[in-house]
């Protein structure tokens, strides 16, 4: 059976990365978090004390980003892959709102976006892989076969994040998760390198009032069918 490489960009907290985890264990293909890679980055700078406010010091990290070595190993408690920086799970870490408030501004920086993108095309140069993100299907991956793009209302995302959030036992309100998101979905679409955007051949989803399982069904329907043409 052919193997395509299947791309979900969209905005922050939508849905994008459970998505994706699903279809990809469903189909037996590789899933890669390229929005983890960022926050890894993101993460490196706050431990190395890389930010001033939301100022990143840009002549230190573009000396070290060459030393940030970014892994995926399998979890096989969750079944899902963690994210390693120098082989050091930080899955939980980069999880967090304080990496949430920066990853926005790493992701701009252009010699970064250079260095992941870099690293992300070599990931899918045998294909059979779905990967998440905001610039997989205009940038990373622009000839992929199957794209989608996947939004919902701010308050909903915000919703959802709040609960990861609280799941997770860590304290957050709804208006400064609704301002963080408010805040990356601005920072996201107007940077100068890889903005976010719907390509022109992406499938747009809206998710704001569907069920896991019912976009997982509209998905896998979108993936059979494109495995036909």
């Amino acid at each position: 059976m052919k193997k395509i490489i299947i791309a979900i960009d969209g905005h922050s907290s939508c849905g994008k990365s459970t998505m994706a985890k699903d279809l990809a264990r469903k189909i037996g293909y590789t899933y890669i978090d390229s929005g983890a890679m960022y926050r890894v980055i993101t993460l490196y700078c706050i431990e190395n004390n890389l930010f001033s406010g939301n100022e990143l010091n840009l002549d230190v990290l573009r000396k070290e980003i060459g030393n940030i070595r970014i892994t995926f190993r399998k979890n096989d408690a969750t079944g899902h892959s963690d994210a390693f920086l120098n082989d050091r799970n930080v899955e939980a870490q980069i999880r967090s709102m304080a990496v949430a408030e920066k990853v926005s501004f790493t992701a701009a920086v252009d010699f970064v976006r250079e260095a992941l993108v870099g690293q992300q095309q070599a990931m899918g140069r045998e294909k059979g892989i779905v990967m998440d993100g905001r610039d997989i299907g205009t940038v990373v991956f622009p000839g992929a076969e199957l794209k989608i793009f996947v939004t919902a209302s701010p308050e909903i995302r915000a919703q959802r994040r709040l609960d990861e959030l609280i799941a997770k036992g860590e304290k957050a309100n709804f208006d400064d998760v609704l301002r963080n998101i408010e805040k990356r979905d601005y920072i996201d679409s107007t940077r100068k390198d890889g903005p976010l955007r719907k390509a022109d051949d992406a499938l747009l989803l809206d998710n704001s009032t569907m069920t896991v399982d019912e976009q997982n069904q509209w998905l896998n329907q979108r993936f059979r069918e494109k495995l036909k043409n």
